[in-house]
């Protein structure tokens, strides 16, 4: 075939070709309005499409040669070229937005949960997840009350930068298929035509914001709301916390499933013609990602107060598992400020933490002497602080690298707690031990702070022995506490841990003391025998007042210490057999040396009034917060 054949040739099919264009365009040509090309049904008409569509290209690149039959008509043939592949591109447009907006899996956001919860560390490894939760009710500082608390631990790893084709080393991300793989294939090849013919923006803007809507209802259907900084820090606390818990588990699906299949889908549509910097991907997900972790900022720069702790550390565990998924999915320069932003998130949130704690300390501290607790029983203060603090041991493996400082002497007591406490600063032993922690010390501190202020509202009762008493039930508590959680003891460690236990022992044998000498008191020997009297060497008079003053005196510890409180079971046994061990016997000896001497006198009952096992039944009563029924056990004799 000659040159001029072949022109006529080539001219014959760029001809055919903007025929095929024209006959879809859908602003002249009812066929258009009927049904799309890329309709997942038969192919052919599409794959015409798109080869009339290269053919043009190709007539409108390539360069004619002098002396061309075609070069006469070249520009008529030029501008002919031009128009058809404007209306190519505009066909194109929307049959890429028809595939994007009609194609898409059905995605369920419960199954996206499912997956959330699979371990992401190695299968040999097992899940990781921990519950934590105590149930024993108290008041707090600043009226806070416990709860129960729950932490994932997931595992991922990932360097900060990571190629693209080597995204999946980051093993907690799990990819979904967010269309079908032929929806795929036709939207690559669109895209592929539309930048090539220099409508890459457009083909852009079409593909994020069909995306982005998709996004965006991922996002509510999660749970995650539009607010901004100033309204996420007025709400309370209680629809703020259930907020944190929602955003936790939204923000692994986000990071993990959505925004990373996202970038899946973007690399299978657009990786390698032409497009720079991820623009698709970012003009997608990066609105959505600014929402999702502006919840999280405008926690970390809100009021830090102690019941906020936990929460935040829940926050800051969950961002720290997720910075290195986050550096895999935000990798371009385009989306790596969403990178940036949870580092920095990450970095306020550390601060909060120990800004947190200092608080807690200085609360408990200042927690004001006010009204003693009935019964010298558990103060709801100290309740609230060791089951705080051992909370505080369970997150000990982010605790201690973010504790990196010690409470020092000069910033254990600020202007305001010496206000609080007093003109000078109190004298408080504060042990410091050998390879403590930071963490460990901050512990015994809190401890060591809530003793002196438990020492304070020792001093609102009036009854010395009440006072020790409520120290022994309380630093019992302590003890408790600490022996109970395997964490806390080892970072409290034992020789603190036998200081505590010394501390409650000597409140009881102070209470013991207080309460017990002056009745025990009442049966001595002195003051009973009188020398050279003919009545046996007795003073019945003075036998008849010591038994009367002993009646009385245990009487009146009956009535009044029955009512007071000792909680714990075992050590409520412990002190009632500690107090009979020395009142039975010395009752017994006394009672046997004198007893006939009453007996013989007029009205023995009214002064032998109890036996010894009437003693012994009526100390049952001692400490149950109740009142007594003593005329109830007091049998006739």
């Amino acid at each position: 075939m000659d040159g001029s054949g072949g022109a006529a040739a080539v001219e014959g099919d760029l001809e055919a070709a903007e025929k095929l264009i024209m006959q879809w365009d859908s602003t002249a040509s009812s066929a258009g309005d009927e049904r799309m090309l890329f309709d997942g049904g038969d192919r052919s008409d599409a794959e015409r499409f798109l080869r009339a569509v290269d053919e043009i290209r190709r007539s409108i690149s390539e360069p004619i040669a002098t002396g061309s039959p075609r070069r006469s008509s070249s520009s008529a043939s030029h501008s002919s070229s031009e128009n058809a592949i404007q209306i190519a591109m505009a066909r194109l447009e929307d049959e890429f937005r028809n595939l994007l907006l009609t194609r898409p899996n059905e995605i369920e956001v419960d199954e996206l949960v499912d997956l959330s919860t699979l371990s992401m560390k190695s299968s040999a490894a097992g899940e990781g997840s921990g519950d934590l939760s105590d149930a024993e009710e108290g008041g707090g500082v600043d009226g806070g009350e416990e709860h129960a608390f729950l932490s994932e631990t997931v595992e991922g790893s990932s360097s900060s930068r990571i190629r693209r084709s080597s995204m999946q080393s980051t093993r907690s991300i799990r990819e979904i298929d967010l269309l079908p793989s032929d929806a795929v294939d036709d939207l690559r090849s669109i895209a592929e035509r539309m930048i090539a013919a220099g409508y890459g923006r457009e083909c852009v803007q079409v593909y994020a914001g069909a995306r982005k809507a998709a996004v965006d209802v991922c996002l509510r259907q999660l749970g995650v709301e539009k607010h901004s900084i100033g309204e996420v820090q007025r709400l309370e606390w209680d629809a703020l916390e259930a907020k944190i818990r929602r955003w936790i588990r939204a923000a692994k699906i986000c990071v993990r499933i959505v925004f990373s299949s996202e970038r899946r889908l973007c690399d299978r549509v657009f990786d390698g013609l032409g497009i720079t910097d991820d623009a698709p991907f970012a003009e997608t997900v990066k609105g959505a990602a600014i929402q999702l972790f502006g919840f999280a900022e405008a926690i970390s720069i809100g009021r830090r107060s102690p019941e906020k702790l936990f929460k935040i550390l829940d926050l800051h565990d969950t961002i720290s598992d997720l910075l290195p998924d986050i550096a895999a999915v935000f990798l371009s320069k385009s989306a790596e400020s969403i990178y940036t932003q949870a580092a920095e998130i990450l970095s306020r949130l550390a601060e909060a933490v120990r800004g947190i704690l200092s608080e807690f300390e200085n609360a408990v501290l200042r927690d004001p002497p006010k009204t003693p607790v009935p019964g010298g029983t558990i103060h709801p203060l100290t309740r609230y602080v060791m089951n705080y603090i051992s909370l505080i041991s369970d997150y000990k493996p982010t605790l201690i690298e973010l504790i990196i400082t010690r409470p020092s002497a000069s910033s254990r007591f600020s202007g305001d707690d010496q206000a609080a406490v007093g003109a000078t600063p109190p004298e408080i032993e504060f042990p410091e031990a050998e390879n403590q922690t930071p963490l460990a010390a901050h512990l015994i501190w809190i401890i060591v702070v809530l003793e002196h202020n438990l020492e304070n509202k020792a001093n609102l009762y009036k009854d010395t022995a009440l006072a020790h008493l409520f120290l022994m039930n309380n630093v019992h508590y302590i003890v408790h506490k600490v022996k109970g959680s395997p964490e806390l003891r080892e970072m409290i460690g034992d020789d603190y841990l036998r200081k505590l236990t010394g501390k409650f022992r000597l409140s009881a044998t102070s209470y013991q003391r207080a309460t017990w000498v002056k009745i025990l008191h009442c049966l001595r020997d002195e003051g009973i025998h009188v020398s050279g009297s003919f009545s046996s060497g007795v003073s019945k008079s003075m036998l008849r007042e010591r038994f009367r003053a002993f009646n009385a005196a245990f009487e009146e510890a009956h009535k009044t210490q029955a009512i007071w409180f000792v909680p714990d079971t075992q050590l409520r046994e412990e002190l009632r057999i500690s107090i009979s061990e020395k009142l039975l016997p010395a009752y017994r000896s006394f009672l046997g040396r004198f007893r006939q001497h009453i007996e013989s006198g007029r009205h023995p009952e009214m002064y032998i009034k109890y036996s010894v096992e009437d003693l012994e039944m009526a100390l049952s009563d001692f400490f149950e917060g109740c009142p007594p029924s003593l005329n109830n056990r007091r049998r006739s004799h």
